[in-house]
């Protein structure tokens, strides 16, 4: 699940945190990094089993329904079809996300009031309306709904959003905002996995495609600390009429961490190197911060190249 893209946003601001604090040694920095891996998994869990905080809630609101109308001796007819959903009850069952949500303590209690407020947005889509209406029904067409709640009205929701702050401090997460497009993307691929016949033993996702990715993020994180300051001396010799102080202080970690993808990843093609970097410093950085890091990485580059010690493909 964790990729090399997320791989390198990680160990950025692992080192971002690790440059600002002189007492962090390097196994310290490992750790944190780990940490946020295994931070950005549980999200993956925690959006997996708001599927069945969502239906859970809906089944609240039928009851709720039914006692009223007892007590007011009047009929009340819900249409159940959302809270049987096939899928939601089988993700229910699934063995995997059970165990993870139990030995994380992951769950959606404190943020039931957000929880509401996002069920409300749920019911008033044209998604959701067009599912209770139709005339199929199937396993297929309750997994459909879901994974177009998780592609459409889900991503940048801004009560999701919230009942996630609220969580990342109640469950002590870390990042979770700045992961959730990516993490919501492999929720809807899980989704299209899904098959009935494989019940409660469904596979998930793991936390890491091979255990190579791993290896990258420890080795990357490695080779930019040990080689913090040849690499510093390298992007000051570029830097002309520029103060190295003033450069912002994100755009030097970045700049450290392609470098030391470019020397020390010979397999990696160099404009996959920078274009991954480029993103990351929109993302994270100034405006500016794209056009100055390509210019300093490319003088490098050709310089490196030239002498031998960049010994790899351009492009791929």
């Amino acid at each position: 699940m964790i990729n090399r893209t997320i791989v390198r946003t990680k160990v950025i601001l692992t080192l971002f945190s690790f440059f600002q604090n002189a007492d962090k040694t390097i196994h310290t920095a490992e750790k944190e990094l780990l940490r946020s891996f295994s931070d950005t998994y549980n999200l993956y869990y925690l959006l997996l089993d708001l599927v069945n905080e969502l239906t859970s809630y809906a089944q609240t609101k039928i009851d709720e329904g039914v006692e009223k109308a007892q007590a007011m001796h009047v009929d009340y007819n819900p249409n159940p079809r959302f809270v049987n959903n096939r899928f939601a009850a089988q993700l229910f069952t699934n063995r995997r996300l059970r165990r993870q949500l139990e030995e994380h303590k992951l769950g959606w209690d404190t943020a039931h009031e957000s929880i509401g407020l996002l069920y409300k947005q749920l019911v008033e889509s044209d998604i959701y309306k067009e599912y209770m209406s139709s005339a199929e029904s199937s396993y297929n067409a309750d997994k459909t709904l879901w994974r177009k709640l998780f592609t459409f009205l889900l991503p940048d929701n801004e009560n999701l959003e919230t009942a996630l702050e609220e969580l990342e401090v109640a469950l002590d997460g870390s990042c979770w905002m700045s992961d959730m497009d990516v993490v919501m993307s492999y929720i809807v691929k899980t989704i299209k996995r899904f098959q009935e016949d494989n019940g409660a033993d469904q596979p998930l996702l793991e936390m890491f495609d091979s255990e190579e990715e791993l290896q990258f993020a420890q080795r990357l994180l490695k080779f930019a600390i040990d080689h913090s300051d040849e690499y510093a001396a390298l992007i000051e010799e570029k830097l002309k009429n520029w103060d190295a102080d003033r450069i912002a202080f994100m755009d030097m970690i970045i700049l450290k961490t392609a470098l030391a993808e470019l020397f020390c990843f010979p397999e990696i093609a160099v404009q996959i190197t920078i274009n991954e970097y480029l993103d990351i410093a929109r993302e994270y950085s100034t405006d500016n911060s794209p056009q100055f890091i390509n210019g300093i990485l490319d003088e490098i580059v050709k310089e490196q190249v030239a002498k031998g010690n960049i010994l790899k493909t351009l492009k791929q």
